[in-house]
């Protein structure tokens, strides 16, 4: 008996068929890790992305690290650092300025100079940016953008007036700051005083920064800040200049401000045009905003010194490491620490101290 030729398009089909199940009965390559694109990497396993500075005893940033240097923890037992990087890598960065009545003068004109060079100098051009300011109440200037001219218009027509909305500024830019197309994101905070206007309580608004994956930093003006915190946990003693890049704080906290007196007037002062010095910036408050994401709280003496402390969180921000490790599934909606260790003990080390696991 003959066999019948088979028709073209039928012993196309089986070939088709046949490398289907070839390519399934393969096993699977894992991705690569180690590297920036780990960070990008999407899989059934949920990472926690921890970012970590590192410095010396001198508050210089220590660069070289290796994954083998790090340790991580989460509710004091150690887990498997699988994914690393510190290559630097973009940026969604959100700011929230302080355009209060009291920050008229030298003071925003500094902060729009220390901004425009942020911006234009320290920052990659892949860099994605959004602009608040707040008085009375927050209001968003300018949407994510990369073209910086934008935000420097809008920076030059600013106008200090009214009290000072700290808290419900900083809880509307962190969720516009985890919608960024960058997987690291981060806010900067510019004030001169104390909350005075939000409905916000620091309470709620540091609940709101545990939940999200944004770094937070503020940079405060108290023109009476005599004394800072050292790395090395001495005593606090008279501000030395200005080193740069900053020392950054980490285990001593500096003084809690005097009790602050508010302002007569509605609207939490809208009516003044002049400083308050009883108006002291609320150092203890920045830090329960920014210490829990990985950031940190930088209190200056004058608009003069907003350039240097704008410029030293541009550095932290291209020379962070990245650490991953596998969540342990915990979907409890409490919060759970993070801590992180170097095995050599003569460096320090910041990161976010811990994480909410949302149900």
């Amino acid at each position: 008996m003959t066999m019948r030729t088979q028709h073209p398009a039928k012993v196309a089909l089986i070939a088709v068929l046949l490398g289907v199940a070839t390519l399934a009965a393969q096993p699977q390559q894992p991705p690569q890790q180690g590297d920036g694109q780990s960070f990008r990497f999407r899989s059934a396993v949920e990472l926690i992305n921890v970012t970590a500075a590192v410095t010396d005893e001198s508050g210089r940033f220590v660069p070289g690290l290796r994954k083998e240097d790090f340790r991580i923890f989460e509710d004091g037992v150690e887990q498997p650092i699988t994914h690393f990087s510190s290559e630097r890598v973009p940026v969604s960065l959100g700011v929230a300025l302080d355009t209060s009545s009291s920050m008229e003068g030298e003071k925003i004109m500094a902060a729009r100079d220390a901004l425009n060079r942020f911006l234009f100098d320290l920052l990659d051009p892949s860099d994605e940016v959004f602009l608040y300011r707040f008085a009375n109440v927050p209001e968003l200037v300018e949407n994510w953008t990369t073209d910086r001219q934008r935000i420097r218009g809008q920076l030059g027509r600013l106008v200090p007036r009214g009290g000072t909305a700290m808290y419900d500024a900083v809880s509307e830019a962190v969720p516009l700051a985890q919608t960024g197309r960058n997987k690291k994101r981060a806010l900067v905070l510019i004030s001169d005083g104390n909350d005075t206007s939000s409905h916000v309580t620091i309470r709620e608004l540091k609940q709101q920064i545990r939940q999200a994956e944004v770094i937070v930093y503020a940079v405060g003006i108290d023109g009476q800040a005599t004394t800072q915190a050292f790395p090395g946990g001495g005593q606090p003693r008279a501000r030395p200049p200005m080193p740069f890049p900053f020392p950054m704080p980490g285990t001593r906290r500096p003084p809690s401000s005097p009790p602050y007196s508010p302002p007569s007037g509605p609207g939490g002062g809208g009516s003044r045009t002049r400083w308050n010095p009883d108006e002291r910036v609320n150092v203890t408050a920045l830090r329960d905003i920014t210490d829990d994401s990985g950031g940190r709280t930088e209190i200056v003496r004058s608009g003069r010194d907003l350039d240097p402390a704008t410029a030293s969180i541009a550095d932290e921000l291209s020379k962070q490491y990245y650490l991953g490790y596998p969540s342990t599934g915990k979907k409890d909606g409490l919060w759970h620490t993070i801590r992180v260790e170097l095995r050599d003990q003569n460096y320090r080390v910041r990161a976010r101290r811990g994480y909410v696991a949302s149900p």
